[in-house]
């Protein structure tokens, strides 16, 4: 029961705080602002402002791009299904075919098959498609659109 409550606290808070920032779809794609950067320091200037404007757009992009990852990997979708079924099922159940098996014993048996299984899955490569894809988008669309009005006022706002 606490553990159902931690996990609604955190869930209230992310979503005060990463998705109360959403903006909306037609600011997020507008075309019209659109520009390649003059020079670093300007590409920088853009990076920094976008990804705190847009951090709750990106978070979104993230998490898109890691269920699509498990969806295009069904093997390890499989085994992580199998892995966080077998530790759910092991807690609920101690008995099996009338015989009494230690939790150790179903832990490690749950372990010599899913830790090979995980292994093959390759999660390490999906991971890592993961961060580069994830960076790709977010940095291309940080440094190529140039922030609005409301950001030459930032300054003034946080020292008012």
């Amino acid at each position: 029961m606490e553990a159902a409550i931690r996990v609604a606290d955190a869930l209230k808070s992310f979503r005060e705080t990463r998705l109360s920032t959403l903006r909306t779809p037609a600011e997020f794609f507008d075309i019209h602002r659109i520009s390649r950067p003059a020079d670093f320091n300007t590409a920088v200037s853009r990076l920094t402002y976008n990804t705190r404007y847009f951090s709750g757009n990106y978070t979104l992009i993230v998490a898109a791009l890691a269920v699509y990852s498990l969806i295009a990997s069904p093997l390890l979708l499989l085994s992580l299904i199998f892995l966080f079924g077998g530790f759910a099922a092991i807690n609920r159940f101690e008995e099996v075919y009338g015989q009494f098996v230690t939790q150790k014993s179903l832990y490690t048996g749950l372990f010599v098959v899913g830790i090979p299984l995980l292994w093959f899955s390759s999660p390490f490569m999906t991971l890592f498609w993961l961060i580069g894809a994830s960076a790709f988008l977010i940095l291309t669309h940080a440094c190529l659109i140039e922030p609005g009005v409301e950001s030459e006022y930032a300054n003034i706002e946080g020292a008012v």
